[in-house]
Parts: structure tokens; C-alpha cells; sequence
């Protein structure tokens, strides 16, 4: 990470990261509870070891009271896991905060992917990708970006106005490994991976329909053309 421009604690970053060679790094559901245990364990300063969890079921150490994980590493404001990568909203809160949390992350995950599947080396491209959220307008633009993600999933093409957005809306509510849902309000247990420091910066939340409407008309006029 010698190249990374420094990280300012209390500011926001778009960080995100793909599989090496773009493959699937999430193949089933264990998979992506095992990644979004790493996300809530790993956000401490306290250092803690999923392998020494006797239960490692998501929901199990999610609500597990006895977790003394010290005080966050960073404010995660949002994120979205895909088959192959994954988008985060980072504000660290305290010095080296971001690449401490990244690198707990990404570390369990790969020994875990790898060991599972008797496999060696890298899972994930290179170290994470960051950038800077410098204001308000873009934060919630990234905000929206990583939340939507999922869309591709089931309507490739909405970016270009296919798709109905009633269904749309319908689809990506279910999508369980993304924040969408905790952004709105959800008490689910993954949502106490998340904090609700995004909600400061909306007068009034947008609904999810204006979210898509939106986000559907922004990249209709600024995604590049074929």
C-alpha cells in the first residue's frame, strides 16, 4: 500500500475490491455470512479470531454478547457484497483504522475461502481500492451506487433504462448481502455491522423508488455510450 494516497480519519471512502482474475470469490451462502462475520468481528480494537468462536453462524456472532471487540475501527457506513468483488462506505476513526479493518477482513477471508476449497494464494486483486468521498453530493451518489450494485444481478441493463423500476425495487429488497435494507431501517442482526452516521447527511432520506429513479437517470445521461 506504498502508492495509497494516506487515509484522513473522519472523512468517508468508497473502498472496493475484486477477485484476482475477476472470479468468484462468494460462492454460496456460508460464503458471504463467513465474509460478513469478518466485517462485524474484525471492527474493534481488539483483536479477535473467528477461529476462536465456538459458534461462527452469522446471526451466533452477530448477537454474541460476550464479543469484547474494543471500539470501532471505522464507521461502516455501507456496503454491498457481489459474486466476485465488493463496495464499502469506510470513515476510520482512528489512525490506520481503514487498512487495520481491510486487512483483518480480507486475510480471514482468503485463509478461509482457501482452506475450504484446498487452495493457495491470492483471492482478491491487489490490495483494496480507495477513493476519497470529498462531499456531500458525492457521498450520497456513492451511497446510492453501492447499495444499487446488486441490480446488475437481475436486470443487467437498468443503467440504460431497461427494466421495470417497481421490480427492480422489489428484487434488490431481498438481496440479503448488501446494507439496503439497514439504510432504511431494518433490525435484522446484520444490522449492527453498520452504524446509521450516513443518515446525518439527509435532510430526509429518499425512498428507494426515488434512489432508483435517480440513480437510473444519472447514469442514462453520464454513462458512456457504446
Amino acid at each position: 500500500m506504498s502508492n495509497r494516497a494516506p487515509i484522513a480519519t473522519g472523512e468517508w471512502y468508497h473502498c472496493y475490491t475484486r477477485g484476482v482474475d475477476k472470479r468468484i470469490v462468494f460462492e454460496t451462502r456460508s460464503d458471504y455470512e463467513r465474509f460478513l462475520a469478518y466485517l462485524y468481528i474484525g471492527n474493534g480494537t481488539n483483536l479477535l479470531r473467528l477461529s476462536n468462536i465456538q459458534d461462527k453462524r452469522l446471526v451466533s456472532v452477530l448477537t454474541n454478547t460476550r464479543l469484547q471487540r474494543g471500539e470501532p475501527l471505522v464507521d461502516i457506513g455501507a456496503y454491498t457484497l457481489m459474486p466476485n468483488h465488493a463496495h464499502f462506505i469506510l470513515r476510520q476513526t482512528h489512525d490506520q483504522g481503514i487498512a487495520t479493518f481491510m486487512q483483518r477482513v480480507f486475510t480471514g477471508y482468503t485463509q478461509y475461502f482457501n482452506n475450504k476449497h484446498e487452495r493457495t494464494g491470492a483471492l482478491f486483486s491487489g490490495t483494496y481500492k480507495s477513493k476519497h468521498i470529498l462531499d456531500d453530493r458525492y457521498l450520497k451518489q456513492v451511497t446510492a451506487y453501492v447499495l444499487l450494485n446488486p441490480v446488475e444481478l437481475f436486470e443487467p441493463a437498468w443503467k440504460e433504462g431497461v427494466g421495470n423500476l417497481n421490480h427492480i425495487e422489489k428484487q434488490v429488497r431481498t438481496y440479503p448481502y448488501s446494507s439496503l435494507v439497514d439504510f432504511y431501517g431494518s433490525q435484522r442482526p446484520e444490522s449492527s455491522i453498520t452504524t446509521n452516521t450516513l443518515h446525518a447527511y439527509y435532510d430526509q432520506r429518499p425512498s428507494l423508488t426515488d434512489m432508483l429513479a435517480d440513480a437510473q437517470a444519472f447514469y442514462r445521461e453520464h454513462e458512456p455510450k457504446a
